[in-house]
């Protein structure tokens, strides 16, 4: 068994590009992971919303084609493979492209210089369920959810157990609340709540606050 089970980890590379296919292989080629990959051969989205995508854990999809297409390509994955993770490479890429990848469920973003470097570290963390996306973009897409209307209605997932603290705490940041002003508005000490900041994060399986917000988010719009 590889370290972080990556022998077991199934990853599908789609492009309509060989050579782009040809690049992500070699960038994979030492990673230990299954790898598949399919060329498209339409990227008319009839053709995408029908087309047989290969089972995997993971899938790298290159996002050289118009917005509309790549999201046609990403709803068929998530329709026939709800625990799919999606990592979209790709060039250009608007702030509010970026946006609407995420709000369809996308967890890692990457450039194609980007994708030299990273790719074979970001997928065991996507695998995982965790975030690889540029900060400064997940920072400006938290901000934009925190700014909206609906999000101090987000609830947690009811799988996870969570105690009424945490989910006063869980609240709390969503609201966008620092540790002192949660301290003071539970009446708690400011290491109590750090504390269940912690067990949060464990729980929902993030590191970052960023990303639990993020994912609360999604599974709220998956909902």
């Amino acid at each position: 068994m590889a370290k972080n089970g990556k022998h077991n980890l199934r990853v599908c590379l789609l492009s309509p590009h060989p050579m782009v296919l040809n690049e992500f292989h070699r960038l994979l080629e030492d990673s230990g992971f299954q790898i598949t990959s399919k060329q498209l051969d339409s990227m008319l989205a009839p053709d995408l919303r029908n087309l047989d995508v290969p089972r995997a854990s993971v899938y790298v999809v290159d996002a050289h084609a118009a917005r509309q297409a790549t999201g046609v390509l990403l709803g068929n994955i998530l329709e026939h493979n709800s625990s799919a993770r999606l990592l979209v490479v790709g060039d250009r890429l608007k702030e509010a492209d970026s946006y609407a990848l995420l709000r369809q469920g996308v967890k890692g973003i990457l450039t194609y210089a980007e994708a030299r470097e990273q790719l074979s570290r970001a997928l065991p963390q996507v695998a995982s369920g965790g975030i690889w996306v540029p900060r400064p973009v997940l920072s400006r897409f938290v901000d934009s959810i925190l700014n909206g209307r609906q999000t101090r209605r987000l609830n947690p997932d009811s799988t996870n157990e969570l105690s009424q603290r945490e989910q006063e705490v869980l609240t709390g940041l969503l609201d966008n609340l620092a540790n002192k002003e949660l301290a003071q508005k539970m009446k708690i000490s400011e290491r109590t709540v750090k504390f269940h900041v912690s067990n949060l994060l464990a729980k929902f399986g993030v590191r970052r606050r960023a990303d639990l917000i993020l994912l609360c988010y999604q599974r709220r719009a998956g909902a």
